[in-house]
């Protein structure tokens, strides 16, 4: 099996931080249902992606239906994990690297509804609560990391 290449954004809105309640995963047979889990905006790269900067901005627009997004940069660490053996098979995939970005939200939107049917909630929360709300534990050790950063520049 082979390792899915993604791009996820840590987006901020001022001094909150954007999280989807992500209800379906793609499998080889279609879409299934799955426990609500709090994530980060993610998706996975495409061919048809130019660069992984665009394929970020494609997934925020695939997910928000907004446009209002500014790439302020690629985080230099990853994301990777391997996914349990049996949605491994499901997906056809053993792994998953993350790319992640740091994006800022430049609209005036405050309602925002989820164009993908994957995702059933999208809210900005502040730094303890996304913390609190992360389902898996990478991406929590991963953004405790990349608060420690800004924190100390």
């Amino acid at each position: 099996m082979k390792v899915r290449q993604a791009v996820g954004a840590i987006l901020t809105n001022f001094e909150n931080y954007a999280l989807i309640l992500k209800t379906k995963i793609h499998t080889k047979e279609g879409k299934e249902e799955i426990d609500g889990e709090w994530d980060f905006i993610k998706g996975g790269v495409e061919e048809k992606d130019s660069s992984l900067e665009e394929a970020v901005l494609r997934e925020l627009k695939e997910e928000t239906g907004l446009n209002s997004f500014f790439v302020k940069r690629e985080l230099e660490e990853k994301i990777s994990f391997h996914f349990p053996e049996d949605v491994a098979d499901k997906i056809g995939y053993q792994s998953q690297e993350t790319t992640m970005f740091l994006v800022e939200y430049t609209g005036e939107d405050k309602e925002w509804i989820p164009l993908d049917d994957e995702i059933s909630e999208i809210g900005f929360f502040d730094k303890e609560e996304v913390l609190r709300k992360l389902s898996h534990q990478e991406t929590r050790e991963y953004f405790t990391k990349y608060l420690n950063r800004i924190d100390n520049i």
